[in-house]
């Protein structure tokens, strides 16, 4: 007999890793784009919002008039050059937006093209267009249907392709009732009938928003991005008195310093090249998470992540493998280890769970019981809540495994008694972090069964850079409080909170920060929706439910809880780059002082020529060398700012003892060699 499978059919732009294929930084088509964009975005409307590169573009027009009223290379020569530096500050930004906008176009295809069964008041079916659906419309769709909208299944169960929204191949199962019954729009049935009721409204899907936030459209800048922009805003305003007075005291002094001059020493002083790239930055950031499969709906939430202090990470499928696995058998009574994997595995052979089929591989490994096929009268007894054990009987015998109190009180019910050492088994079990279930054969318990929650391999490793970060990591669980203060001592986490209700995580998020800390976390269930809405960072798992998904402001198309470890990396990668970034800025700035001012009063104030370091051949080829490297510095910087500087895990100190050394020292050296360059090349070319 053949089983035929399904294969998810292959989206225009998906790939294996996400939302759309990653895309080289130099892409063709992207970098046409990114020029033609660079030339739009001169529109003073637009540079307005960046009040640096405002700045540049005004002095740039005050030069081309100045050029067109006295003509000469070196006044025509300031123009182009500051021309370019808002087109390359242009570019850097159309850069950062460009892998966003091809995105975006996949999935807009993917929409308009997307047809939809709605299902009317007497049972019949009419064909719409997806975007005419209204929320509450009912929506049916069989094999190879595209799912027309975001929606809830209120009837039937069915496979799901998600690879055009995640980028992951395995199908995934929808059904009605419970967490799994949230379906995307833009996703693929694979196999049977489902009935899905649309929950967004038109517009509103969460392939709209995926489409508005991997192109930039609704991007807000974040607090910090607005702290900083004020700052350097206030830097250009204390720079211009700064600037205009020079040309009385250049006029007293008998130095020539015209308005052309003026413009340029003012840009280069003002700290453009932050000004050019902070947008640039931004942007990349969030396009960063979409790289890894992580949606952010603000970059408000993307800088949180950067500024988290205390990490909340569910035990199971976050710090262990998800499912608890057979370790040990466990003898008592005067029974043998072998006895005891016996009645293990005959209970066990229908436990369709991980752990029941690791009972039964574990009693094959240790004593080669291999499974069996049953015959004669046998009955399977399931597992219930009520209960607390499941088993087999067969032959007259009465196998039983389960949770210890339960076996103990159902062996006593059948004439038995508990052996001494039982107890004291069952406790250190426990307090290992393991989950103890005891095995019986009608009245005679035989032993215990240890399964083990896995800690997942070099989690450890990543609780200590967190650590060294200076980010307090918590572990989340609702096991005992002995299982979980083994299990976290195990996986190296600083706390735990045992037991855990939705009521006692918003305790403790809200608790954390009332001490004035920020809080991520993770979460797919609709009780987790208050607590992910509570946290600064909530990262909701994409097979969870609508209701987390709204609540959080990040959601994780993987579905994987480790991953809010790498979007705390990302946050911080942001935040170092702006800061680097910035460093390197005002750094440049100090240099360029050093190479346009001596060289513009030297022939009036020979005592300046100690600061004449570079030995420039002439004020106007010291100008224009400076306004040359002041615009291809931008340039040089474009792939560190989209790409993000390297990021370390080391204390704040660290951090910022490497940030001096390299951006500010280097960010001074730099221009000194490259602006003398420039100069000899200038001299050489007989500019000047």
């Amino acid at each position: 007999m053949t089983t035929l499978t399904a294969q998810p059919q292959p989206q225009p732009g998906a790939g294996p890793h996400g939302v759309a294929e990653a895309r080289s930084l130099f892409d063709r088509q992207i970098l046409r784009r990114a020029l033609f964009d660079a030339v739009k975005k001169l529109d003073p409307r637009v540079q307005i919002k960046n009040p640096v590169m405002f700045v540049v573009l005004v002095g740039s027009v005050v030069t081309l008039i100045e050029a067109i009223a006295h003509p000469g290379i070196f006044d025509w020569s300031i123009t182009i050059w500051l021309f370019l530096t808002v087109i390359f500050a242009n570019f850097a930004e159309a850069m950062a937006e460009g892998r966003g906008k091809a995105q975006a176009d996949t999935l807009r295809r993917m929409r308009s093209e997307t047809e939809a069964r709605r299902l009317n008041a007497d049972g019949t079916e009419t064909r719409v267009a997806a975007a005419e659906l209204a929320k509450g419309d009912l929506v049916v769709c069989e094999a190879n249907d595209v799912i027309p909208s975001d929606g809830e299944v209120t009837e039937g169960v069915a496979s799901v392709d998600e690879s055009a929204i995640t980028g992951e191949s395995a199908p995934v199962i929808r059904e009605s009732g419970g967490d799994r019954s949230a379906v995307t729009g833009g996703t693929r049935v694979l196999s049977d009938r489902i009935v899905v009721r649309i929950t967004a409204e038109p517009g509103q899907t969460f392939l709209d928003r995926m489409i508005h936030l991997v192109e930039g459209a609704n991007r807000q800048k974040t607090p910090n991005e607005i702290a900083l922009t004020i700052l350097l805003a206030v830097l250009t305003i204390v720079f211009l008195p700064v600037v205009v007075t020079l040309q009385p005291f250049g006029h007293f002094s008998g130095a020539t310093v015209s308005v052309v001059i003026l413009v340029a020493l003012l840009v280069c002083l003002i700290p453009t090249t932050i000004g050019a790239l902070l947008s640039a930055i931004g942007i990349a950031g969030m396009d960063r998470l979409v790289q890894r499969n992580v949606l952010a709906m603000s970059g408000r939430a993307v800088e949180a992540a950067g500024d988290v202090q205390t990490l909340l990470l569910d035990k199971t499928g976050t710090i262990t493998l998800g499912n608890r696995m057979a370790s040990g058998f466990f003898p008592v009574g005067g029974h043998t280890e072998q006895e005891v994997a016996d009645a293990a595995q005959l209970a066990s052979l229908a436990d369709e769970t991980p752990e029941g089929r690791s009972i039964v591989v574990l009693a094959k490994e240790r004593f080669d019981i291999r499974e069996r096929e049953l015959t004669g009268d046998h009955q399977f007894v399931a597992f219930s809540a009520t209960t607390r054990m499941s088993g087999l009987d067969i032959d007259g015998r009465h196998i039983r495994k389960g949770a210890a109190d339960a076996v103990r009180r159902w062996s006593a019910e059948q004439g038995g008694t508990a052996p001494t050492e039982l107890a004291g088994i069952v406790d250190g079990i426990a307090r290992a972090g393991s989950t103890p279930l005891v095995v019986a054969d009608g009245p005679e318990i035989l032993g215990v069964i240890e399964l083990k929650d896995v800690v997942k391999t070099g989690i450890r490793e990543k609780f200590d850079q967190m650590r060294q970060m200076g980010i307090r990591t918590v572990m989340i669980t609702g096991d005992n409080p002995l299982t979980a203060a083994a299990i976290a001592q195990e996986a190296g986490v600083d706390d735990y909170l045992a037991e855990a209700t939705p009521e006692a995580k918003m305790a403790l998020i809200r608790a954390e920060q009332e001490g004035g800390k920020l809080v991520a976390m993770t979460g797919d269930g609709t009780n987790d929706a208050p607590a992910l809405a509570q946290a600064d960072v909530g990262v909701a798992m994409n097979t969870g439910t609508t209701a987390a998904k709204e609540a959080g402001n990040m959601v994780d198309l993987d579905s994987n809880p480790t991953k809010l470890i790498d979007v705390v990396e990302i946050g911080k990668q942001l935040l170092i780059t702006r800061g680097s970034l910035t460093t390197f800025s005002i750094a440049n700035d100090v240099a360029k002082y050093f190479a346009i001012i001596p060289a513009l009063f030297i022939a009036t104030y020979p005592q300046l020529k100690t600061l004449n370091i570079m030995k420039l051949h002439s004020p106007q080829s010291a100008v224009l060398s400076a306004v040359i490297f002041n615009a291809l510095v931008i340039v040089a910087l474009i792939p560190l700012a989209l790409r993000g500087v390297k990021f370390r895990a080391a204390s704040s100190a660290a951090i910022l003892r490497r940030n001096v050394w390299i951006y500010g020292v280097g960010g001074i050296i730099v221009p000194f060699i490259f602006i003398k360059l420039i100069d000899l090349l200038l001299v050489a070319l007989h500019a000047y």
